[in-house]
C-alpha cells in the first residue's frame, strides 16, 4: 500500500490517521465519562484526568496532522451516491473536524483555568495561556461535555454510514477507509 492517497484508494498514513484516531476519541469519551463518577479517594482520581489531558493533547497533535495530511493529498472519488448524500457526507466529516477541535479547546481550557500548565505523559509540557476568566473551568465545562456528546452521536452515524455502504449499498467505502483494495482492482 503506497502512503499517498490515489483517486482510488486511501494511502496507508490516512488509513493509519483514521485508526489510531477513532478508537482513541472513543476511550476519551468512555474515560470522561467514568472519571465523572470518581470521588476524590479513588487512586484513579488524579490518574484518570492526566491521562486524560495527554491524550487530548496527543489527539490535538494528530487531529492537526490528520488535517495538513487531508490537505496535502487527493481524496479518492466517492461511490456513487444522491448528491444529498454526497453533501451529507462531506458535511459530517467537516464536523466531526470542528468538533474535536472544539473539544480540544474547551479541555485546554478547563485544564489551564488554575493557571498551570497540562503536562503530557513527562514528554512535555504545554503553557497555560488563557486563565482567569470568571468561571472558566465550569463553562467550559459544560461546552466540553455537549461537544462529546454530539460528537459522539456523530460518529455513531458516521459508523452506521460506513455499514450502510458496505452491506446495504455493497460498494468499496468501508473497505477503502479499511486500507484494502476496492473489489474488481
Amino acid at each position: 500500500m503506497q502512503s499517498r492517497n490515489s483517486e482510488t484508494h486511501y494511502g496507508w498514513v490516512a488509513v493509519a490517521f483514521h485508526w489510531l484516531m477513532a478508537p482513541a476519541i472513543i476511550g476519551m469519551f468512555a474515560l470522561g465519562w467514568w472519571m465523572r463518577g470518581l470521588s476524590y479517594y479513588d487512586p484513579w482520581y488524579r490518574q484518570g484526568p492526566d491521562l486524560h489531558k495527554s491524550v487530548g493533547i496527543l489527539l490535538l497533535i494528530l487531529l492537526l496532522a490528520r488535517l495538513l495530511w487531508r490537505w496535502l493529498n487527493v481524496s479518492p472519488t466517492a461511490e456513487p451516491a444522491p448528491r444529498w448524500q454526497q453533501l451529507a457526507a462531506g458535511a459530517a466529516h467537516w464536523m466531526i473536524y470542528l468538533l474535536l477541535l472544539a473539544i480540544s479547546v474547551t479541555g485546554y481550557l478547563i485544564s489551564t483555568a488554575d493557571g498551570r500548565e497540562i503536562e503530557v505523559f513527562n514528554w512535555f509540557s504545554v503553557p497555560a495561556t488563557l486563565q482567569g476568566l470568571e468561571n472558566q473551568e465550569d463553562i467550559a465545562g459544560t461546552i466540553h461535555k455537549w461537544l462529546a456528546w454530539t460528537l459522539m452521536g456523530l460518529v455513531a452515524f458516521h459508523g452506521l454510514a460506513a455499514f450502510k455502504h458496505h452491506f446495504v449499498n455493497r460498494d468499496a467505502t468501508l473497505r477503502k477507509m479499511l486500507g484494502l483494495t476496492p473489489k474488481g482492482d
